[in-house]
């Protein structure tokens, strides 16, 4: 679905679908209008044709390995509210979500307060990045910078000259697989057909470069500056993009540079904002609060029996963090902040509470992990993880439901060619075996969308009858069976077998079991389907890579690249046919017996 264009649209639209410009990409000097013409521009554009209007005389192969190697991810605009509540009112009238979060922009903060000579620690930029969608579909974003300006405010100039002359209006695209050697190509490609190179930086608080050109004259769009957005830390190539040679002492990581401590202190104060989302969950305040009406400091710390000048303090966290945003007529819940209510769908405060319960408590001896080889939570708690939750049946069924917070991973598994293939052949029903499902979220998804499947969960006996209520709830236990015991006890016979965020748990010794077993009661006909986060081979960021730490940390397993599986499922008699891409950083990785 595209997003709702706002109702007015002041600008007239010439042949190409661009709109006219005066100083740069709108005529109009109100933000608002701004926004919305960003907007519509962001939702019209084709990438191959949009670079071939950026660059002239792009075409042919040079075109088409642009297009292979980046794609139009936004454009962007920086506007000047006059405060939090006037932006978010901007956003709702372009059709843009209000409830975005943001984040702290160093790179336009920076050529801000070097522009008009200012102390940049006085700039409190931020970025947003509402999305829209393409003409095809594509997930992409409205840029907004925002520099609060409030009345009588002396950055007013600043304001009344930048939305002049629109100097931080840009077009991005984001490179795909950026690799050193990709990066230096794509430079390279922009320059030979007349952009210039017009600085960039590196952002640590999102962990990424931008490399910023002046377009070409003669290029066919309002836009003058053009950005490349790599993910991951570039600053060796950025370096180079500057002409500037790059050293220990270029990049902002000598002990003397503020905003190195600035980066690291925020980095350090992570534990804080843990404890401050579970202090939010365990307050139950989010049930407390609504999206549409604001409440007072001390008409909460009445429904949630709080201490009024702490919970402001908590409550001015949480609106730095996007989970609640403050209005004129007190606090209320975002988005976010939504997602740690215990009745909102897909609720994320089981989440909330492992990590800033028992997951905490355990991560402060990592040291202990790195030094020994072992898991800090066997180190704090005296026994592994799954003895000390099955041992507390409350901790146990808080563990369940944290499973299922993370259920937005399974959204595009139902529809898995395997188990599209399975629903559809003819004769007998095929069955799907479930191994180690818990209370049967997977499972019940895949029923559901599949009637003519049957299913099998395996899992232990502890868990089986809230299985049984679960699947019962959604409609599609009588189409279940269900098996208490261990890895060792997977029901052969079945046509699709299901390892679902398991295999992360355990080393590569007891990986092997699994999998052996898995093999051993496959028909040569059935396939496994396996989820997990899979690690970059390329040593790129992602929640796998933090999701390792934790696996480390905790069970004494690891997540693991597609090729570490692979060799995992050759070793046990099954072969990787290929995987895809899930939410939340996941994969399916489908495999069959060799």
């Amino acid at each position: 679905m595209h997003s709702p264009r706002p109702s007015t649209m002041p600008l007239p639209m010439p042949a190409t679908g661009i709109p006219a410009p005066t100083a740069t990409a709108v005529d109009s000097n109100t933000d608002a209008d701004r926004l919305g013409a960003t907007a519509a521009f962001v939702r019209d554009q084709d990438t191959s044709v949009l670079l071939s209007r950026v660059l002239p005389g792009l075409d042919g192969p040079d075109l088409r390995a642009l297009t292979d190697r980046c794609a139009f991810a936004h454009a962007a605009v920086l506007v000047f509210p006059t405060d939090e509540h006037s932006l978010r009112a901007q956003l709702a009238a372009c059709g843009l979500s209000p409830e975005v979060s943001a984040q702290p922009s160093v790179v336009v903060r920076d050529r801000l307060a070097a522009r008009h000579h200012r102390n940049p620690a006085d700039l409190d930029v931020r970025i947003l990045r509402p999305t829209v969608r393409g003409p095809g579909g594509e997930h992409r974003a409205v840029e907004v910078f925002a520099l609060t300006v409030p009345p009588g405010s002396a950055l007013r100039g600043i304001a009344e000259e930048e939305r002049r002359l629109d100097r931080e209006a840009h077009l991005a695209f984001d490179v795909a697989h950026p690799d050193p050697l990709v990066l230096r190509g794509l430079l390279a490609g922009f320059a030979r057909h007349g952009a210039t190179a017009d600085g960039g930086g590196y952002n640590p608080h999102e962990d990424g470069t931008v490399f910023y050109f002046t377009a070409p004259v003669g290029t066919k769009t309002p836009y003058r500056r053009v950005e490349l957005y790599a993910r991951g830390d570039h600053r060796d190539v950025l370096a180079e993009h500057l002409a500037e040679p790059f050293t220990a002492a270029s990049a902002p990581r000598h002990p003397g540079d503020p905003q190195a401590a600035e980066s690291l202190l925020r980095l350090l104060t992570g534990a804080w904002t843990t404890q401050a989302l579970t202090a939010c969950a365990r307050l139950r305040l989010p049930e407390a609060m609504s999206r549409h009406t604001g409440a007072g400091v001390h008409e909460l710390a009445r429904a949630v029996d709080a201490h009024p000048e702490s919970l402001a303090t908590l409550l001015r966290y949480l609106a730095m963090l996007d989970v609640v945003t403050e209005g004129p007529d007190g606090y209320r819940l975002t988005g976010v902040g939504a997602l740690l209510a215990a009745e909102t769908p897909g609720s994320m405060r089981p989440l909330a509470l492992m990590y800033g319960g028992p997951f905490y408590q355990s991560f402060a001896h990592l040291t202990h992990t790195v030094r020994s080889g072992l898991p800090a939570f066997d180190h704090f708690f005296g026994e592994n993880h799954f003895d000390h939750f099955a041992a507390d049946p409350e901790l146990a069924a808080l563990f369940d439901q944290s499973m299922v917070s993370s259920a937005p991973i399974f959204d595009a598994l139902p529809a898995h060619p395997v188990l599209a293939a399975a629903a559809a052949s003819p004769g007998r029903p095929r069955t799907v075996v479930d191994i180690a499902g818990g209370t049967g979220e997977l499972l019940g998804r895949i029923l559901t969308d599949h009637p003519a499947l049957r299913g099998v969960l395996l899992e232990r006996p502890q868990v089986l009858a809230a299985a049984r209520d679960h699947l019962a709830g959604t409609g599609v236990g009588e189409r279940c069976a269900y098996h208490a015991g261990d890895f060792a006890d997977v029901p052969d016979g079945g046509d699709v077998y299901v390892l679902s965020r398991v295999l992360h748990d355990w080393d590569d010794d007891r990986c092997r079991s699994i999998l052996a077993s898995c093999s051993a009661a496959m028909p040569r006909h059935a396939d496994l389907l396996v989820v997990e986060r899979l690690l970059p081979a390329d040593g790129g960021s992602s929640l796998a890579t933090a999701w390792d730490l934790h696996m480390m940390c905790n069970t004494g397993g690891r997540e693991r690249t597609a090729d570490h599986y692979a060799r995992l499922f050759e070793e046990c008699g099954l072969v990787l046919v290929g995987h895809s891409p899930l939410a939340l950083g996941a994969h399916t990785l489908h495999a069959r017996r060799a």
